[in-house]
């Protein structure tokens, strides 16, 4: 068979790329590869595209699905290795990203992450459209984590897309906002509230949860999914690998140190008006100002700054206050211990684990890594016998193996964040949001639906 120049260059030109991609992938496995590009571009012996023929003409259904096909490989490769499209479903990012936000993900800025799940259904992540209890993936081949080398790391206040830590496991045909660790944690406090009633001893918080989550495994249809098939949340990073976080009074600091004042960060405050006096709606419509609750001369509502400021300044104002209804304990904040009876104002101190840092663990502080070890980590940890065991193994100190940070919403006061479930693995990353491609206000109707003003919108 003769070979033409235009094959020559051509097969040079794609084996050239597609050796690059396997150093850049760093697994010479791959190099097999080169035999099929080989034969497409030189001897030509196997017809790769069997839906058509390679001499003379194709039908018309051939050709439409020779670009079907190529768009699906096309697409789903740069959604892997250089982008993907994300939309906001909530405000928790309010005033930094908006609900009807649609963001152009960059997956190099970190770094591209090898699927764990490679055999799914194209274009699908943990449900299909038509039929959501059935999963389009299969767990038949699963990878390891690997993410390749990206542009840079996560810095501290990067905006960053990231798959949801407990969204391991998943209540099946519930609300998206329905959690099965929260419903757990309820059903175990509702277990306790009950014993004390009746008048019974109370058990450990351990002793609880477990009951719970047989209780709840009884009567509710729960999957498991792999890392890559979770949900995927969008918050901003304040604190990375190594960080100390605490938050006094609503201000959050990392190592001592107060995080800047950010344009987009809320906090949830309590306008009081002077007697006869009001704030109309209008006005906080103008300000971008939505959610907000009356009750008589009193305003409840979230805050930047700025707009604290300038509402501060309305004569019709007699003081605000920051809303201390945060200020009280729930048993769905982190660590979900009552030794920890910390607050969405008042949080931590919390060391960030670093990859291969190693801290002392004791049965005080085994709640606030106790995911990591056993789940994160793959660990056996074991509580028994007034001891810690880990793998079998007595244990009094843990060394991470991974790097894990700290996302918080912008909307501090309206958020599901790091003080709810804890801390995001560095093999949950995604990417990160560089621009919005489009805005849409759900709460319009076409022209006016499309919010212009955001369009092209850009992230640091």
């Amino acid at each position: 068979m003769k070979i033409s120049r235009n094959d020559i260059i051509w097969f040079a030109v794609v084996a050239v790329i597609y050796v690059s991609w396997v150093i850049w992938l760093n697994n010479y496995w791959f190099l097999i590869g080169l035999f099929i590009i080989v034969d497409l571009y030189i001897t030509k012996k196997v017809n790769w595209t069997f839906w058509k023929r390679r001499d003379g003409n194709n039908s018309v259904i051939a050709e439409w699905i020779d670009s079907i096909i190529f768009a699906i490989i096309a697409v789903t490769l740069i959604n892997i290795f250089i982008f993907q499209n994300y939309k906001i479903p909530t405000p928790s990012m309010e005033k930094s990203m908006m609900v009807g936000d649609f963001l152009y993900v960059s997956k190099m800025a970190y770094g591209p992450r090898i699927p764990n799940t490679p055999v799914a259904l194209p274009l699908t992540q943990n449900t299909l459209p038509f039929a959501k209890s059935v999963r389009p993936y299969t767990e038949i081949l699963k990878l390891p984590y690997n993410r390749l080398t990206g542009f840079g790391k996560i810095r501290r206040d990067d905006i960053v897309v990231f798959n949801f830590p407990e969204g391991d496991t998943v209540i099946v045909n519930a609300p998206s906002n329905v959690i099965y660790y929260s419903t757990v944690r309820d059903a175990a406090e509702q277990l306790r509230l009950k014993d004390m009633q009746s008048g019974l001893p109370n058990k450990t918080d351990r002793e609880y949860y477990s009951l719970a989550r047989r209780a709840v495994l009884l009567h509710s249809d729960v999957v498991v999914r792999p890392v890559d098939k979770r949900d995927n949340y969008v918050k901003r990073c304040v604190a990375i690998p190594g960080d100390t976080l605490q938050i006094i009074n609503a201000k959050l600091y990392r190592n001592g140190v107060p995080q800047d004042d950010l344009p987009g960060i809320q906090l949830g405050y309590i306008i009081f008006l002077k007697d006869g006096q009001n704030i109309s709606d209008q006005v906080f419509d103008g300000m971008g100002i939505h959610n907000v609750q009356r009750a008589g001369n009193i305003i409840v509502a979230s805050l930047t700054r700025e707009e604290l400021i300038k509402i501060g300044n309305y004569k019709c104002v007699e003081k605000i206050m920051l809303n201390n209804i945060y200020d009280r304990y729930y048993n769905d904040y982190f660590p979900h211990d009552t030794n920890y009876r910390w607050t969405l104002n008042n949080f931590g101190p919390l060391y960030i684990p670093a990859k291969g840092v190693t801290v002392p663990i004791n049965f005080k502080n085994i709640c606030l890594y106790a995911r990591i070890i056993s789940v994160y980590e793959k660990n056996v940890l074991e509580v028994r016998d007034d001891q810690i065991y880990i793998n079998g193994s007595p244990a009094n100190s843990y060394t991470f193996k991974m790097n894990y940070y700290w996302m918080m919403g912008d909307n501090r006061h309206n958020s599901l964040d790091a003080r709810f479930w804890g801390f995001v693995p560095e093999d949950h990353i995604i990417g990160k949001p560089k621009l919005v491609w489009l805005s849409l206000d759900e709460n319009k109707k076409f022209p006016e639906k499309i919010v212009w003003s955001r369009m092209f919108k850009t992230f640091q």
